[in-house]
């Protein structure tokens, strides 16, 4: 049997009028899951607080069997792409696809043969050098994705990563993410876009009901 990646026991979020759960999810290692739901009900929440950037109101959240419901963000080892790309604007795209290996005092080689090699794939090579302020949407998305995927990560949050990607760089961003093999939980509204990638397609569903979250394939 795989070894679970992610596990949500009984979580439940409260924020002012909004309630979500309680819920239990189980992701095992190496899954593409896919999360769907409509607007509004609690999608991105819910990425934000498995990786750390809200506290459920009760529940746990664990990773690998290791339970990292009050672990800041920087010690839960998860990398995220947030639904609006959030470059650091004060770097280089170079600083950003860096940053995660940087502050892991990755060496200068293996960080800079691991920013070339995303560069290549994302094709952001020729904008390299460019500051991050005055990045396309695309641009942005495709940087926020190379960042979080530099360290290598065993678990990648996805929250609508390619919603203003060109059909062409499209391509060459699902191929890196086949190429990467890590354990995913992808929120996307345009299940066609990454149906090649999903292992496991859930649905999220809204308050009230009997099981806020079921698997659908």
């Amino acid at each position: 049997m795989a070894e679970l990646a992610l596990e949500l026991r009984d979580l439940r979020i409260e924020i002012g009028a909004f309630h979500l759960g309680p819920l239990s999810l189980e992701i095992a290692d190496g899954c593409h899951a896919l999360l769907l739901g409509p607007t509004g009900v609690g999608k991105t929440t819910l990425l934000e607080v498995i990786a750390g950037l809200r506290t459920p109101t009760s529940g746990r959240v664990l990773a690998f069997g290791i339970d990292i419901t009050a672990f800041p963000p920087g010690d839960r080892g998860i990398g995220y792409v947030p639904q609006d790309a959030c470059v650091f604007p004060a770097m280089t795209v170079r600083e950003n696809l860096a940053f995660g290996l940087a502050i892991r005092k990755t060496p200068a080689k293996i960080r800079d043969d691991r920013v070339a090699e995303l560069a290549a794939r994302l094709l952001l090579s020729p904008i390299l050098d460019r500051p991050a302020t005055g990045l396309s949407g695309g641009e942005a998305q495709r940087v926020a994705l190379g960042r979080a995927l530099a360290f290598r990560p065993k678990l990648l949050l996805l929250d609508e990563p390619m919603s203003a990607i060109d059909d062409e760089t499209k391509e060459a961003v699902l191929n890196l993410l086949e190429a990467e093999a890590t354990t995913v939980l992808h929120v996307s509204h345009d299940r066609p876009e990454v149906e090649r990638l999903a292992d496991a397609v859930y649905q999220l569903q809204p308050n009230p009901s009997p099981t806020n979250v079921v698997r659908i394939r």
